[in-house]
């Protein structure tokens, strides 16, 4: 049968049990998990938060589907095992802060179990493989897990924002997978876009529902865990850099939140009002769809520059990388003082 065929069952399977297991988990566990207004939140009544249970269902349906529908390549059962098992405790964790709200787990906690999957994922082979020493690949990939699972966390700061960097991050990962079929990554990839696309009406209508943490974490976890199952260099020994514009847009939200909290002596793990998101709406009165268009477009051009470099000679992926950095920072600092100027 044509792989066509398999990759759009799965896009399919997943926003079909994504949007069909709404309306059930509103009539049963919507009063379990409501998200109440009151601090950075902003809306006016309590809102179920049943986006990450909805997303977890339909992605992982999609990929056990998929598993006894076609045949991997060897090896790729092992990592795919290793996802399901690591992206079902985060999802877990997730779910147990959302149950606890408003006050949550405590940070250390949420960090430790977030360690975990991340042993767990190096358990079944799936991690960064870019030096030789292999503790140091270790060393990267725990910081690569935990980072984007909590940047992709923090970008759930405004309807839809963080659902629709998960789906374009996973539409450029599956674009530089194809066409083969390395690991798990275009399944994966599809899964997590279809589920992501029937989750976008309900996180719009007036019964809206929220991701809540138990579907930021996940999405934030499993892009960074599908992002290291693709071959990024076999153009140029540099590709690896691909997943750092791909997600690029999540990565520079959190570098932003994190140095606007620590120049105004705050906890940066602390919550606060210094997303990019928040400030674009207060003071320079972006409304929410146009704050969702600028990351959009600023995430797809991201995308563009990720699958480009993978095509690209060593030394032009180097003048771009050096580039990329510079105006990423020239960007970060000009938005920074901004930020300090509106404050006063």
């Amino acid at each position: 049968m044509d792989l066509r065929v398999f990759y759009f069952s799965t896009l399919l399977c997943a926003a079909a049990v994504t949007a069909g297991i709404i309306p059930v988990l509103r009539h049963t566990i919507s009063r379990f998990l409501t998200d109440t207004p009151g601090g950075l939140k902003t809306h006016a009544n309590a809102v179920p938060m049943l986006g990450g249970c909805a997303i977890f269902a339909g992605t992982i349906a999609a990929l056990v589907l998929i598993r006894f529908t076609t045949n991997f390549p060897t090896g790729t059962l092992h990592s795919l095992r290793g996802i399901f098992g690591a992206g079902t405790l985060i999802f877990v964790l997730g779910l147990i802060d959302d149950l606890r709200k408003p006050k949550g787990l405590p940070i250390w906690a949420r960090l430790f179990v977030q360690a975990l999957a991340a042993s767990f994922l190096i358990y079944y082979d799936v991690y960064v493989q870019i030096f030789s020493l292999v503790y140091l690949n270790y060393a990267i990939t725990f910081l690569w897990l935990l980072t984007l699972t909590n940047a992709f966390n923090l970008l759930d700061i405004s309807d839809g924002l963080c659902v629709s960097q998960a789906i374009i991050c996973a539409a450029g990962l599956m674009f530089i997978a194809l066409p083969g079929e390395l690991w798990y990554v275009n399944f994966a990839a599809l899964a997590l876009m279809g589920s992501g696309l029937a989750f976008w009406p309900f996180n719009h209508t007036k019964r809206k529902i929220f991701l809540g943490d138990s579907g930021a974490t996940f999405l934030g976890f499993m892009i960074a865990a599908i992002s290291m199952g693709t071959q990024y260099t076999q153009q140029n020994s540099y590709g690896y850099a691909a997943p750092l514009f791909i997600t690029a847009v999540p990565l520079l939200d959190t570098i932003f939140v994190s140095l606007a909290r620590l120049l105004q002596g705050k906890n940066p793990l602390r919550g606060s009002d210094d997303h990019l998101a928040i400030q674009l709406k207060k003071h320079w009165h972006f409304s929410s769809a146009g704050i969702i268009g600028i990351f959009a477009l600023a995430g797809i051009g991201c995308n563009l520059l990720g699958n480009l470099i993978t095509q690209l000679s060593s030394q032009h992926t180097q003048t771009m990388c050096i580039l990329s950095l510079l105006g990423g920072g020239m960007c970060l600092i000009w938005l920074l003082q901004k930020l300090h100027t509106s404050a006063r």
